[in-house]
């Protein structure tokens, strides 16, 4: 098992070296960074476990690079700590509105640090309930962020993504190839979100071939736009070559009929709370899945998405197929 691998970002040289010999006397791969700056891309290119940040900064302070990476959907999920004085508690209180985990003041207990950022780390990863095919954000965290956004009634827009067409994938090329498409779509899904805004978006994979995008409503098409483009590029690599010249698949149904299946495609179905009124993340829920199965209905060839445009008082009753009230 790799170890741990913890980014350390803080100005000051001496405390870099103490808290490096530290960490890494604990089991801990180091990595370290001078500024907020160096933090940002070294969360987004080597992928830490965790941060440990340090508020006052050159070039760029603790605050904005937390909110850069909370901001970017490739590091968004990596617990961060704030590094503060003990006399700034007013730091800690507006780094842990921003988004950070945890803090930790100066000067510093070792032992203190090591427990801190195994905890986070922890949490981390029961938060995630990570799928360890793709590592996004499982059901728990997913429920979290889309509850929080609706509790708050921050503008909010539910893109639930499906891949059409996968099961018979499956028969036909295997588990491995299978798991392959899921792998190529998380990944796809992080990159597409890398282009949103500073509110930034959520990506997570509530199971099997079911992903989520929680933005803002004003990104929504476009990203879902992108999601669909972006795919169907890709599709034709994913078959045989033969397969993708003849633009299908023949695989037996359940009764040991030969089928035809057209290359895979994703449907997206898209709920916001931009002209309706939701209490409840599971009435968003329930929109996003009726407008899930309208894109899956209308496909002919490749990928579509469909948006609910519903003004208040027009309810719908469907299964839930996400997290549902609980």
């Amino acid at each position: 098992m790799k170890p741990t691998r913890v980014l350390i970002v803080d100005d000051d040289e001496d405390i870099r070296t103490v808290l490096h010999l530290t960490l890494e006397h604990a089991g801990f791969e180091v990595l370290l960074a001078k500024d907020g700056i160096q933090a940002v891309e070294m969360a987004r290119t080597k992928a830490p476990d965790a941060v440990l940040l340090d508020v006052m900064m050159p070039r760029m302070d603790g605050f904005d690079a937390l909110r850069a990476i909370r901001a970017d959907a490739r590091t968004g999920p990596i617990p961060v700590l704030l590094l503060t004085a003990r006399t700034q508690t007013h730091d800690a209180v507006e780094g842990l509105d921003l988004g950070a985990d945890d803090y930790i003041t100066k000067p510093f207990d070792s032992d203190e640090v090591v427990a801190r950022v195994q905890a986070a780390v922890r949490r981390a990863a029961q938060q995630r309930s990570s799928n360890p095919l793709t590592g996004l954000p499982g059901n728990e965290r997913i429920t979290l962020e889309l509850s929080s956004r609706v509790e708050r009634d921050e503008p909010t827009a539910l893109l639930y993504v499906d891949l059409d067409d996968f099961k018979p994938y499956n028969d036909h090329y295997g588990f491995l190839r299978g798991d392959h498409v899921l792998q190529v779509l998380a990944r796809l899904l992080l990159d597409v979100a890398a282009r949103s805004g500073p509110s930034g978006t959520f990506v997570g994979h509530v199971g099997g071939d079911d992903f989520v995008m929680i933005c803002d409503p004003s990104e929504a098409e476009e990203l879902a736009a992108l999601v669909c483009e972006r795919f169907d590029e890709l599709v034709p690599d994913l078959y045989d070559p033969a397969d993708a010249k003849a633009g299908s698949i023949e695989v037996a149904d359940r009764r040991g009929v030969p089928q035809i299946y057209g290359m895979l495609s994703v449907s997206i179905g898209i709920a916001t709370n931009e002209r309706r009124d939701f209490d409840h993340r599971g009435e968003l829920v329930t929109v996003a899945t009726e407008m899930k199965r309208f894109a899956k209905s209308r496909r002919r060839n490749g990928s579509r998405y469909a948006v609910d445009r519903r003004d208040n008082g027009q309810a719908v009753e469907l299964e839930v197929e996400l997290p549902g009230p609980g």
